[in-house]
């Protein structure tokens, strides 16, 4: 397959948790009193950070619901579904990859990094008076819709306010799709801001807001050691919403 590349458009900016997010990591062993269900943290230093992967497949989900595309079973215990036609002008494989066996793979033009917490976000929840490191211990109830009798079960969620850095970058490798591809990653980020992040979504939990901060694209000749980048400040201009960088999109892809 070719697969030129033509520029990268590098999207920086800020998740912000609107409510506390969950995202579940591992349980490492099992603790009278502990906790049920903790996030996924950062081994080397305990912090939470938020998975490019799982940031990743609420876009492709969200988008693949958008359009109505057809999905297929990739894992039948777990009831899991994908859409992945090989279609290699598939607004959503194009950008998202796919792997059929009975055909060539498309590679992903979209790469989503871990999102870390932000230097002002570690001090603040480093600070805060709870029992956990870096999150808060939230308690429910489930209810037995019979006798009315509750169990409760704790959950461990970063909590709301805290801020997290993301990076995406994304490859420009046909002119004719760039302008789509990237508005369509906005619309992505739009309809995660309109659903949620993470698990429990439905139970107020992660209510996410993206703040873009800058876009920048680097031709192939910058790469080739005879262009400069062209930078995008949205933070400096003040206009930092996703339909702002909507905006800037016709003019950025022009040409």
């Amino acid at each position: 397959m070719n697969r030129p590349i033509l520029g990268k458009y590098i999207i920086k900016g800020k998740i912000v948790l609107k409510t506390g997010l969950r995202i579940g990591g591992q349980e490492l062993g099992i603790n009278i009193g502990g906790l049920d269900n903790p996030v996924i943290k950062n081994p080397l230093t305990g912090e939470p950070y938020i998975p490019g992967s799982s940031l990743k497949g609420k876009m492709r989900s969200l988008l693949e619901r958008l359009f109505q595309l057809d999905l297929r079973v990739i894992n039948e215990e777990k009831e899991i579904r994908i859409h992945e036609c090989g279609d290699k002008n598939c607004k959503v494989c194009r950008v998202f990859g796919s792997s059929l066996k009975d055909s060539d793979n498309i590679p992903a033009r979209l790469l989503v990094r871990d999102a870390f917490l932000t230097e002002d976000s570690r001090k603040k929840l480093e600070s805060m008076e709870t029992d956990l490191p870096y999150t808060e211990w939230k308690m429910e109830n489930v209810l037995d819709r019979v006798t009315c009798s509750a169990e409760p079960r704790s959950f461990e969620r970063v909590p709301a306010g805290a801020e997290f850095e993301f990076e995406m970058v994304y490859t420009a490798e046909n002119k004719d799709h760039v302008e789509e591809d990237l508005k369509n990653i906005v619309a992505a980020l739009e309809l995660i801001e309109d659903d949620y992040l993470g698990g429990s979504g439905s139970r107020g939990y992660g209510k996410v807001e993206f703040k873009i901060e800058k876009v920048i694209f680097k031709d192939a000749d910058y790469y080739l050691g005879n262009g400069k980048p062209v930078e995008k400040d949205f933070e400096k201009e003040g206009k930092t919403t996703v339909k702002d960088f909507e905006a800037y999109i016709s003019e950025i892809t022009k040409g």
